[in-house]
């Protein structure tokens, strides 16, 4: 049901025309040359106007300043029938200037908190339906001046949240001033007793659709007044007792269809129900434990002319079973009655009713989540959802976008979804359907569609199906939205699709990218879940290095470093740090990683979120650090910003941290460590201490990069003895001769070099420890310990019978096998000093023949040294 094209048909046409040609002379603003040579006067007014309902309500608002005549199209009361809000900024002032668009308002949708007073404020005399979520806050006072200012009201409808603050004396108002009702339904109130049903069955002689669902406590005798109730709901309410609802509802003169779903009705009441001779044409009991704890199972959808709908039974042929030709092999029973030129009233109400209750149902057993429904998902339920999604009622397709984004996650917080449900949406050509829903003008429905596309982006089958459909292009505009629900949900989509490498190209070719930068300019800080997202994205696109300039040209870093120093959100934090340090991570092949260290205040703020209280913050702040540390000037402006004492403070207090927080403190520090500035702060800062400790890491990564460090540090003498006194040489010693990792055991073997190249002796003094105690350091024990190891280290990588051999025969092409056999090429990306050069070559000449060969070995890695930073 397109609502804007039905209220197109509702409106007087000629009354508006004449209002509207009769000022358009004076305006003359609709020529050829006014908008890119479109001859806007010669379309008719009702084509302009439908045109403009396309538009979402701040375009139509905005349509006032630019001329007098799209003032008075854009005042036409066929464009301001029906107003949602739910994701717009809805107060008392909003109210007011929105007021003089409202006289002829009957459709408002609204987010409950905060906005109920303002309601009254539109002045919407006319209004006829409202329906409200997030309904915790709205108290009886409030709903009884609604009611009170409202009197034509027909339909209210306040859920799925729980109406906590409304009871029954608000019920009753509603019963004594608006007359005209017709449909109420409401969540989660506490109790409703006789009085207040007592009143609607007095005052409401209309009232035909009813739902009071998740509730504590109903009095169901006195729902057996509601003479005039057509549809009644009690779903997920509690508490019941069902020998007297059956035998009271059973006798409801006017009662056709009864959703008992997600209650404790047992066998024996539904039975009673089945057997009434009363005008009860459906029961749904979908979900009802009890019932279905007392039957094995059940395939009867047709008792005596009434059907039964439930999960032991085929929904679909259920629901069949209310068309005369059920008996026809119907797949989609729903997508059967859509396309029926010949309907039938009676039956399409009850269809409708059916779709209502079904989509309420499944989206909270989606939000449950239980594990026992995965074969009802499998079975039926998603192949329900999806039919669902095409209903042309906008409630029910919102809610079954909801639920598919819900139903397929099975963990949140560490985005996994279940790769079955996920592939049965996919097989049930679920993303066309959602696509086909996001194009949608409208809103709410913009947004969900994208949050279930996000979710089950997550999976590779699905992410595929959306890229090749053009999901990506469609998300990128999304991203534009001035609705925030619309864009955070886009950003979540463009954030799960920019994992790995497949479509990162394709999302920046769309117009991802400036999309996603402009959002954090646009949104103000306090829209944590919409910058997150966006951020989050960013720093995945941040990873490719053709997306990283991307990202630089659109004004990416600035944005992100301002979000890093403004907006206090932990997970906005740990996002935009991820996202600067992959930005700095492409330091060889662009100008990224010195264009973050020149953006002001960018350098400070990270040292800083290596304080936070947030791991995942500390972690990121610690990992991009150590990305800009491969520039120069960026080193030496992270120790002016106090990143010594900051990230040796995070090495000491990471011990017992995650992995990543460990290997990137080390590495944060290894990159520091690479100026003799730094690297002598850092010991004298205590340093050395934690680093030794997360030597003795089992966890590859970590160990290495805390060997990295320490063999920076090791190359000068204060250091060396640091490291000797705070207990390193066992640990490195370890790591020289036991790690699965040869850049491990390379850069441990470096540091035990470093350490017992003959600068200290017995003779030395000590240093005093980071403890602040001073040893006698005995260091002929542990050298002599130490270089047989490195030695063996060496030995590991060739067989000097071969290596002689080649040696004396002088043929280049055995002399280059035999130095390809001896590379490790994970050192091409280490690269040393001049300094460490020159202590090679002294080596060459040292006495020690253990020196003399590890100085040969590490001068022919050298050959491949390329990507560290010289000093």
């Amino acid at each position: 049901m397109n609502r804007r094209v039905r209220q197109k048909r509702e409106c007087s046409w000629e009354k508006d025309q004449t209002n509207i040609n009769s000022k358009t002379p004076k305006c003359g603003c609709l020529t050829s040359a006014t908008i890119s040579g479109v001859d806007w006067t010669t379309l008719p007014y009702d084509t302009v106007i439908q045109l403009f309902s396309y538009l979402n309500y701040r375009d139509r608002a905005s349509l006032a300043s630019t001329c007098q005549t799209f003032r008075l199209l854009g005042s036409s009361p066929c464009l301001w029938g029906s107003l949602d809000l739910r994701s717009h900024k809805f107060d008392t002032a909003a109210a007011v200037s929105l007021s003089p668009r409202c006289k002829n308002l009957q459709r408002l949708k609204f987010h409950a908190a905060g906005s109920a007073d303002a309601i009254v404020s539109l002045q919407a005399r006319e209004l006829r339906e409202i329906s409200g979520d997030l309904c915790r806050d709205i108290t009886d006072a409030a709903l009884s001046v609604i009611a009170a200012r409202h009197e034509m009201l027909e339909s209210v409808h306040f859920g799925p949240d729980a109406c906590e603050r409304i009871s029954c004396d608000a019920i009753k108002a509603l019963a004594y001033c608006c007359p005209k009702l017709q449909r109420l339904w409401m969540s989660g109130v506490k109790v409703i007793n006789g009085d207040a049903i007592n009143a609607l069955a007095m005052h409401c002689r209309q009232l035909k659709d009813v739902g009071f669902v998740e509730s504590d406590n109903i009095d169901e005798v006195a729902l057996g007044n509601l003479n005039s109730v057509k549809f009644l709901s009690v779903a997920g309410t509690r508490n019941l007792k069902w020998g007297s609802a059956a035998h009271v509802w059973s006798r409801l003169p006017s009662l056709v269809c009864l959703d008992v779903s997600r209650t404790d009705i047992n066998l024996s009441a539904v039975t009673g129900f089945l057997s009434s001779p009363q005008n009860l044409r459906v029961l749904s009991a979908l979900n009802c434990p009890v019932f279905e704890g007392e039957v094995d199972s059940i395939s009867m959808y047709n008792h005596k002319g009434k059907i039964f709908l439930t999960f032991l039974s085929d929904m679909f042929k259920g629901v069949t079973s209310l068309f005369a030709d059920y008996s026809k092999n119907v797949t989609d029973v729903f997508q059967y009655w859509r396309k029926l030129v010949n309907r039938d009233k009676n039956v399409d109400e009850i269809v409708v009713w059916i779709e209502c209750v079904f989509s309420h149902s499944l989206l909270r057993i989606a939000e449950n989540n239980l594990k026992e429904f995965d074969d009802f998902w499998l079975t039926q339920g998603a192949a329900v959802l999806l039919s669902l999604l095409q209903s042309s009622q906008e409630e029910v397709q919102e809610r079954m976008a909801t639920a598919v984004a819900t139903f397929v996650v099975i963990d949140d917080e560490n985005a996994t979804v279940d790769c079955k449900r996920a592939e049965a949406i996919l097989q049930g050509d679920g993303i066309r359907v959602l696509l086909n829903l996001a194009r949608s003008c409208q809103e709410g429905l913009q947004s969900e569609a994208a949050k279930a596309i996000a979710n089950l982006s997550v999976d590779s089958k699905v992410a595929k199906a959306v890229a090749e459909s053009g999901g990506i292009n469609i998300l990128a505009n999304l991203a534009k939205s001035m609705n925030r629900l619309v864009a955070e949900e886009a950003a979540g989509g463009l954030w799960n699709l920019s994992v790995g490498d497949d479509y990162k190209g394709a999302i920046a070719k769309a117009g991802g990218i400036k999309a996603l930068v402009d959002l954090i300019f646009k949104w103000p800080s306090s829209t944590e879940g919409l910058l997150e997202r966006a951020t989050g994205a960013l720093a995945n696109l941040g990873a490719d290095e053709k997306c990283s300039l991307e990202v630089a040209v659109a004004g990416g870093i600035h944005a992100l470093v301002m979000l890093a120093r403004t907006c206090k959100f932990d997970g906005v934090q740990e996002q935009a740090a991820r996202a600067l340090a992959n930005l700095a991570a492409h330091g060889d092949s662009n100008s990224n990683n010195a264009a973050i260290g020149q953006e002001e205040g960018a350098l400070e703020e990270l040292v800083q979120l290596t304080y936070s209280q947030n791991e995942g913050v500390r972690q990121e702040a610690a990992g991009a650090l150590w990305n800009l540390s491969f520039d120069e000037k960026n080193r030496e402006a992270i120790a002016a910003a106090g990143g010594v004492e900051a990230l040796v403070s995070l090495a000491q207090s990471s011990s017992s941290a995650s992995r990543g927080l460990q290997e990137r403190a080390a590495g944060a520090l290894w990159g520091l460590s690479v100026s003799e500035t730094n690297s002598i702060a850092i010991g004298r800062q205590g340093g050395i201490a934690p680093l030794i400790v997360l030597a003795l890491s089992d966890i590859e990564d970590v160990h290495e990069t805390a060997a990295g460090a320490l063999w920076n540090l090791a190359f000068y003498r204060e250091n060396a003895l640091h490291i000797v006194q705070d207990g390193g040489v066992k640990p490195l010693v370890h790591l020289c001769s036991s790690s699965i990792s040869k850049m491990a055991r390379f850069m441990a073997a470096f540091a035990l070099v470093y350490i017992f190249d003959g600068r200290i002796d017995t003779s030395v003094p000590a240093v005093p420890s980071s403890s602040g105690s001073s040893k006698t350091l005995n260091t002929d024990g542990d050298g002599r310990i130490a270089l047989k190891h490195v030695e063996d280290f060496v030995n590991s990588f060739y067989d000097p019978q071969s290596f002689h051999t080649a040696a004396s025969s002088l043929v280049p092409t055995a002399l280059a096998q035999i130095a390809e056999a001896i590379r490790i090429q994970e050192a091409g990306h280490l690269r040393c000093s001049g300094a460490e050069i020159d202590r090679f070559l002294r080596m060459l000449r040292d006495p020690s023949s253990i020196l003399k060969s590890y100085s040969a070995f590490a001068l022919l890695q050298e050959s491949d040294y390329s990507l560290y930073p010289i000093d």
